[in-house]
């Protein structure tokens, strides 16, 4: 177990958390609170506008250094750097006041890498059509290159980018040490509960600090434990007060709110360990009704329409390209070996629903029954021709017409004989939500060379992993990189067989 990092005065959160004060009381209180703290209000609107101007600085010297360089190279001189810093400052308080009013600048926000790059890729690409557009109806980009606005552009992102990663491992840093404290917190449960909570999810990394714990010790003591919980709140006056009571225990929730609801301070139940196996969690309410949902749709209504849109085009611009090899592959399986041309095997699709997958032959044998031997190294039903269509991939190129009728996307989760779905979706977690999206031609798993043999659970369980990280990261810019992999990758083309 890594050591837990301590505070600026020199105590670990979590020992503070639970450091009894005195053999037999119920709250356990962090002593060192008493002494003079930094305001944290002042720190969240100072960090905001440090990022903010952060951001702003970035934005001018892009568009200066853009502008400057690109006619130093071209023209030997500098070019008109005011009208550089200009458009520099111009997109700068566009990209801030967006940035502002979605409150991407909050402190919070800068704990996690994950999330920056999406949304400012977003907003940038946004801000940059945005100033386009402005710039052509009011005459204003006459002295700006095609060649500084597209320098302007790359060297813009990336280096708001790599800005927004150095503030992130900073932040990241100073609240590992303690050094900030977003929220200062109270925790009531068992003991068991509150150190199983400072354990597995470290709150001080996430810029908590535990002022006091509250230990309830049963429900012999439950009233007492709380009303000396309560007290103890009130004079500490925590931010936020966790009920870390397992849900199940409703009599122990329902007192413990009872007895902080009178608390000037926002009151959470504690993340249950189920939880943790879905980061998405939130509470949804459709109406009156609210609920707990963990598990969102893997794409969106729109989402599904661009993938379809892209999946159309593609698959269509790919058949008319191909044809000729395709008709040149057919006739070569044709003089290898007598059967036919194609392999048609039923699968499971989307929503688990069969359809028959689309290959060139590659074997002697057209195995689509309850037992499904899967081809090994030096398997001998391989054919010649066969061996050389598996090692390029060129033995899925037939799945484009898959893809056209709807059945199948040119990416997702390969889908694997019906004999083996069956199989490992008994002793894999989640395996069957590998079908919540439609399968694909080629996918994450594939290029990262997980292909080919799946006879032991190992082998599985790795490429399951892969396409539930797909499902749960899908993008349009996701799909192009796996495409881009499929082609060029070295990876993509591994332990085929």
């Amino acid at each position: 177990m890594r050591r837990r990092p301590t505070n600026r005065r020199g105590l670990g959160q979590a020992e503070a958390a639970l450091a009894p004060s005195a053999p037999d009381a119920a709250v356990r209180l962090d002593w060192t609170d008493w002494l003079p703290r930094n305001n944290s209000a002042l720190l969240r609107v100072s960090f905001g506008a440090f990022a903010a101007i952060a951001d702003i600085v970035v934005i001018v010297a892009s568009a200066t250094l853009a502008g400057i360089g690109y006619h130093l190279f071209a023209y030997g001189w500098a070019g008109p750097a005011e009208i550089f810093v200009q458009l520099g400052v111009s997109v700068a308080i566009v990209f801030v006041v967006a940035n502002t009013m979605r409150d991407e600048y909050l402190l919070s926000n800068y704990l996690e890498f994950a999330g920056h790059g999406r949304r400012t890729f977003m907003l940038w690409n946004l801000v940059t059509v945005c100033a386009l557009a402005i710039g052509f109806m009011t005459k204003t980009t006459a002295e700006i290159s095609r060649a500084t606005t597209v320098l302007f552009y790359l060297g813009g992102l990336c280096a708001l980018l790599a800005s927004r990663a150095a503030i992130v491992r900073a932040v990241r840093h100073s609240a590992s040490a303690g050094a900030i404290s977003l929220r200062r917190v109270f925790l009531v449960g068992s003991e068991a509960d509150v150190e199983g909570f400072a354990s597995r999810y470290q709150p001080w990394e996430s810029g908590m600090h535990v002022v006091a714990a509250a230990v309830l010790r049963g429900r012999e003591t439950l009233a007492d434990d709380l009303a000396l919980a309560a007290a103890s709140a009130r004079m500490l006056r925590p931010d936020d007060v966790f009920i870390l009571a397992p849900w199940s225990e409703s009599e122990t929730i329902d007192a413990c709110i009872d007895a902080f609801i009178r608390v000037p301070a926002s009151i959470h139940l504690g993340p249950e360990r189920v939880l943790d196996r879905f980061v998405d969690a939130r509470i949804s309410k459709v109406g009156s009704v609210s609920s707990l949902h963990i598990v969102r749709r893997p794409l969106s209504s729109g989402e599904v329409t661009l993938k379809r849109v892209f999946d159309v085009l593609a698959s269509a611009a790919a058949l008319a390209l191909l044809s000729p090899l395709m008709l040149m592959v057919a006739a070569a399986i044709k003089l290898d070996t007598p059967g036919p041309a194609l392999f048609l095997q039923r699968r499971y699709g989307f929503n688990q629903e069969p359809f028959r997958i689309f290959k060139f032959r590659t074997m002697t044998t057209m195995d689509d029954g309850r037992h499904v031997q899967q081809a090994q190294v030096g398997d001998k039903r391989i054919t010649r021709v066969g061996r050389f269509l598996r090692r390029t991939n060129i033995d899925e190129l037939p799945q484009l017409l898959n893809v056209l009728s709807g059945e199948m996307s040119l990416v997702g989760p390969r889908p694997h004989a019906l004999a083996h779905d069956q199989m490992f979706e008994q002793t894999i977690a989640f395996y069957a939500r590998r079908h919540n999206v439609k399968p694909g031609i080629t996918g994450w798993a594939q290029v990262n060379g997980l292909r080919g043999d799946t006879s032991t659970e190992d082998k599985m369980r790795a490429r399951v992993e892969y396409d539930l990280f797909y499902i749960d990261n899908w993008s349009m810019v996701f799909d192009l990189k796996i495409v881009w992999l499929t082609i060029f990758s070295r990876k993509a083309y591994r332990n085929a067989v």
